[in-house]
């Protein structure tokens, strides 16, 4: 061993120098791994905090208080033709029929006149949306959990205007007064009252804008992508237009509702706040992400896969999309998932075309008035009332959900892309 360390003059000896060294280096490698499993476990803190925190903060939000009545419908004369409840205007013949003046007379009876006051003015129409649901309600006695008004709510939570808490804690003690399990919450559209108010109108026209964001920026980024990476010449124009591209993808967001507001409200002055508006202005926030993470998938595609396609006769159009763009597509849905994410927080581009507006009914279509779940958060929070401060907590549940179940597809979509190729 000595005569082969002879023969090698340049090779180090672990002298105390070395030793200090290596120990140093080895203390460095310790210090960079424990750093680096700090940040994620840091980073696994915070998530599950702001989890937890939403998840005690917005159970309130998906209950309500409620009050028991019972009714015998059968004693109203209310008619209930299966026929007439299956029309579109049943509710209002309901109405006609007297049943708001029957649930009334109910709520008197069975919780007195000072608890039938603190009785939702709406409460009737869930009844009668129950009844259409059922025509066999009014042949039997039934008790209906009815929501209580936003004063009785707050004093069942002992806050609110004092002279209601007796009443409430008497409803309370005879078990006609409870906060219960509200699913209506995720069926119901926005209302003044936070007892009546819902998500669903949000969720649907953040379904539509999204439908109408991806069918709009997807096909046209990845089109421009594959022309820049594979067709355009490179000069001077086509550098300006990738400067051009990587500049929108850190413009604020703002800008682009104010391009929203002065292009497509100009040409479509009647669409104001609706899905496709809405769509369109986030398509263009949108499509910068996706052209920069389309050609970056693009560019990893290595080079022997369209030398071998065109070796074996292949067009290049079939080069491009019979091999480059499979073999990209999986790295083209992470731009596009980070792109719709971002999408779907927005408020600021949707606050320029007018999406910041108390929608009472969910949109019918693409054309149709409409909030999305980021607005309608934005709304609630500015309210002073408790019931809206939980739903407002409810609501980023939803919005978070949500976005879960998009990106879930999306990573679904493109581990399928995956195990094709």
């Amino acid at each position: 061993m000595s005569d082969t360390a002879a023969s090698l003059p340049n090779m180090p000896t672990r002298n105390a120098a070395f030793e200090a060294r290596l120990k140093k280096r080895y203390a460095a490698e310790r210090r960079f791994k424990f750093a680096g499993l700090a940040a994620v476990l840091f980073s696994v803190f915070v998530l599950a905090f702001l989890l937890f925190t939403m998840t005690v903060n917005g159970i309130g939000g998906f209950q309500r208080a409620e009050l028991a009545v019972p009714m015998a419908l059968s004693e109203t004369g209310i008619s209930g033709d299966p026929a007439v409840l299956a029309q579109v205007d049943a509710e209002q013949r309901l109405e006609t029929q007297g049943l708001a003046d029957a649930v009334q007379v109910y709520a008197e009876t069975a919780l007195g006149a000072d608890g039938a006051e603190e009785l939702s003015p709406n409460a009737w129409r869930e009844v009668a949306q129950q009844i259409i649901a059922d025509p066999a309600l009014l042949q039997r006695e039934t008790t209906f959990w009815l929501p209580a008004s936003p004063g009785l709510a707050a004093a069942l939570e002992g806050e609110g205007v004092p002279e209601l808490r007796p009443i409430a804690e008497r409803l309370q003690s005879e078990g006609k007064l409870e906060k219960r399990l509200d699913l209506g919450f995720l069926k119901r559209a926005d209302a003044t009252d936070p007892q009546s108010a819902g998500i669903w109108g949000a969720l649907k026209g953040s379904a539509l804008t999204m439908i109408v964001t991806l069918l709009l920026a997807f096909p046209i980024g990845v089109m421009a992508a594959l022309y820049l990476e594979e067709y355009a010449p490179k000069n001077r124009w086509t550098d300006f237009i990738e400067l051009s591209i990587n500049n929108l993808a850190a413009v604020p967001s703002i800008i682009f509702g104010l391009l929203g507001l002065a292009v497509f409200l100009t040409l479509f002055p009647n669409l104001r706040s609706t899905p496709i508006i809405g769509g369109m202005t986030l398509a263009l926030m949108t499509l910068p992400v996706i052209v920069i993470s389309g050609r970056n998938a693009i560019k990893a595609v290595p080079p022997s896969i369209r030398d071998g396609a065109l070796a074996v006769g292949a067009s290049p159009v079939q080069v491009v999309f019979h091999h480059v763009l499979p073999l990209a597509l999986p790295g083209i849905l992470t731009g596009t998932i980070i792109g719709m994410a971002r999408a779907l927080g927005e408020t600021a581009p949707l606050l320029m075309i007018g999406m910041r507006l108390f929608v009472g009914t969910p949109p019918e279509g693409l054309t149709s008035p409409a909030t999305v779940l980021p607005m309608q958060i934005f709304l609630w929070s500015d309210e002073v009332d408790r019931g809206f401060v939980e739903r407002t907590s409810a609501a980023i549940i939803v919005l978070l959900l949500f976005l879960l179940l998009m990106n879930g597809l999306a990573i679904y979509l493109r581990n399928k892309f995956e195990k094709k190729w």
